[in-house]
């Protein structure tokens, strides 16, 4: 609770921070002083949400591919949910680059539960985040990625048309796209820029609200010029979603490394992801002057086949 809640103390510059995607034991915990968790972050102005899926689980049939679980029961959970506060919720789904992956199996099914996802919480009063991850692990090239990319997303929003999901109501959260962590045909931060925002202009209606990025392994750093580029990006520039973030990793490294679990740390802790958080809040504008320093500021952050 003292971790959860050490950072959350701390005056946001900028309104930096709109929401917190909590697990279901946080959602109900209070911090060390009694406040309730959720009360806690809406007092400093921050929407508290909810993670609702279940984890992974083999899409057998497949090369090693999976599917997200935890539909049953969820519309019963996501009242509770709100009930208990929670405005929105998470879902994350997973496909992996390689050879005949993602097979058009795994993109169907996870297209579909997504889509049954998104409808469930909207018919219980929670905004759904969408959240189709396509892994940086492997060796596959930007244009490898920015083709894959194309393909999940027109397939995950077929599938919440005909699930009649209202998608003025929902927000996506997707990769960049990025070359494989073991290629080695690197890309600039303004080559990132465009193929992310073509991959989503063929892709994602205009209709859906926004788009809040994952880090997917990135460092802080790197996931911040990333998001910069996608916002400077202008040729040809149509971009009728916010483009923001939706970071982990790329938020919290600095923060956990200079807290390392002690009180008298806290502070330090504070400042760290006031810093990041408002160097995100910069990008998120096309404003971002790469001048924020952080404790894992250029720090890989990547997990192999990241699950959590």
């Amino acid at each position: 609770r003292s971790s959860e809640s050490s950072g959350i103390n701390a005056e946001y510059g900028g309104n930096s921070l709109g929401g917190c995607i909590l697990f279901e034991e946080t959602l109900f915990q209070n911090a060390s002083d009694g406040t309730p968790m959720v009360k806690l972050l809406q007092d400093q102005g921050i929407i508290p949400g909810i993670k609702v899926d279940k984890g992974l689980a083999p899409l057998y049939g497949t090369d090693d591919e999976t599917v997200t679980q935890g539909l049953d029961g969820l519309a019963d959970r996501c009242k509770k949910y709100k009930e208990a506060g929670a405005q929105f919720a998470k879902w994350r789904a997973v496909l992996k680059i390689g050879e005949n992956r993602p097979s058009e199996l795994a993109i169907q099914e996870n297209a579909v539960t997504l889509a049954r996802y998104a409808s469930i919480c909207q018919s219980q009063g929670l905004v759904p985040i969408v959240e189709p991850e396509i892994l940086c692990d492997g060796t596959h090239t930007l244009i490898q990625c920015k083709k894959v990319t194309e393909r999940v997303l027109s397939a995950t929003y077929k599938a919440c048309v005909d699930h009649n999901v209202y998608l003025e109501g929902s927000l996506l959260k997707p990769n960049m796209v990025t070359p494989g962590m073991q290629c080695t045909e690197r890309a600039t931060p303004e080559e990132i820029g465009a193929a992310t925002v073509i991959a989503l202009q063929r892709s994602v209606p205009p209709a859906v609200v926004g788009v809040t990025f994952l880090s997917g392994g990135q460092s802080e750093e790197d996931a911040t010029r990333n998001l910069n580029a996608i916002n400077q990006y202008q040729d040809p520039g149509r971009k009728p979603w916010k483009l923001s973030f939706s970071y982990g990793r790329a938020l919290q490294a600095s923060v956990l490394k200079a807290w390392q679990g002690k009180k008298e740390n806290v502070p330090a802790a504070q400042v760290e992801l006031k810093k990041r958080a408002f160097a995100n809040h910069q990008a998120a504008l096309g404003q971002y002057a790469g001048d924020v320093t952080g404790a894992s500021g250029s720090d890989s952050l990547f997990v192999p086949n990241h699950q959590y």
